[in-house]
């Protein structure tokens, strides 16, 4: 589901809304210990999604495995409240908030919560703008544009230096969003899960294909190849060659994101299992009807995936994911 310009207003919109003393006073520890375990869930099948597809992936970048943290993320007043669920006690300083078990970041012997005070003998890039996000987002982007196997060097605290060797993955960050909302976007760099999503998921297994559908989209352009094809983003999207636009993205997503959990050794028929269960969930919105396939047909299609992946597979083939080498034209 990439990710309109409206959408991204009003998430910045919700996070700095997140941000404010009146969220934060209703927010417990108990939400932010939450929090973190859904960051440590979503750190580890990003980072088996990426690097076990990375072969199949166009354009990649250097995995770690982690999630980032910052403290400018919680109000003034609830902010040593939110950290101490990270095991952080520097309010000043971005920290890995999770990592994957075997990654790269595990491997060095970070701590969640360890303050990092600088990146490759340079000075953590702090970001621009009122985004609550804004650090995070640049350090992500600066780390992405490094060469895929170069060590990296972290600065933790005053003293220790910790190398880390990435792993190439298919380019994407992952982040979590404390939004209650069942739902997950992708603006082409990053995949954002919300918390209600990872709570719908009934598994990992069910999880990972929410998010493989949402790496997907990145995988293959679908934002940049629908701002090239000229959709409108407004109310239009929901009506004609727009809605029709979208909804081949959305198709394409399903294809490949069955691939993408075969190639991770995750279970294919997740995906039909995930979307039948999300389909038939109750309040779920109408007004995607225009831009998203029903969701029999596309639990029809999951299913017809994964059967081509079964053939593969006790045919002694390799797999060979659809749309990757050349996505049809949106036209």
């Amino acid at each position: 589901m990439p990710m309109p310009r409206r959408a991204r207003t009003a998430l910045a919109v919700l996070l700095l809304f997140a941000a404010s003393p009146a969220f934060a006073a209703a927010a417990s520890a108990s939400a932010y210990d939450a929090l973190a375990a859904a960051e440590a869930r979503v750190a580890a099948i990003g980072f088996r999604l990426t690097t076990a597809n990375a072969d199949w992936c166009p354009v990649r970048q250097p995995q770690f495995g982690w999630i980032w943290g910052d403290p400018r993320l919680y109000a003034a007043d609830r902010r040593a409240e939110a950290l101490r669920a990270y095991g952080a006690a520097d309010p000043n300083h971005a920290f890995v908030a999770a990592f994957a078990p075997g990654s790269p970041a595990a491997a060095a012997g970070i701590a969640i919560g360890a303050p990092v005070t600088a990146i490759a003998d340079a000075p953590v890039p702090d970001g621009a703008g009122a985004h609550p996000f804004a650090r995070i987002t640049a350090i992500e982007t600066s780390l992405a544009a490094r060469p895929v196997d170069e060590p990296l060097a972290l600065q933790l605290g005053a003293a220790r230096v910790a190398t880390l060797v990435p792993i190439p993955g298919c380019a994407s960050d992952f982040r979590v969003e404390a939004n209650a909302k069942p739902g997950a976007v992708a603006d082409g760099r990053l995949v954002l899960v919300n918390q209600g999503l990872i709570d719908f998921a009934a598994d990992d297994q069910e999880l990972a294909a929410a998010i493989a559908h949402e790496l997907a989209h990145n995988i293959l352009r679908h934002r940049a190849r629908l701002d090239a094809a000229g959709v409108d983003r407004g109310l239009g999207k929901q009506f004609g060659r727009s809605a029709r636009l979208f909804k081949q993205t959305e198709v394409e997503a399903d294809r490949l994101s069955v691939w993408l959990l075969a190639g991770a050794g995750y279970d294919p028929a997740a995906a039909a299992r995930f979307w039948t269960r999300f389909g038939q969930r109750k309040g779920r919105p109408l007004f995607q009807a225009g831009t998203h396939p029903n969701w029999r047909d596309r639990v029809a299609a999951l299913e017809t995936e994964a059967a081509a992946v079964a053939a593969a597979r006790a045919g002694g083939r390799p797999l060979r994911p659809p749309l990757i080498g050349a996505p049809p034209p949106l036209e």
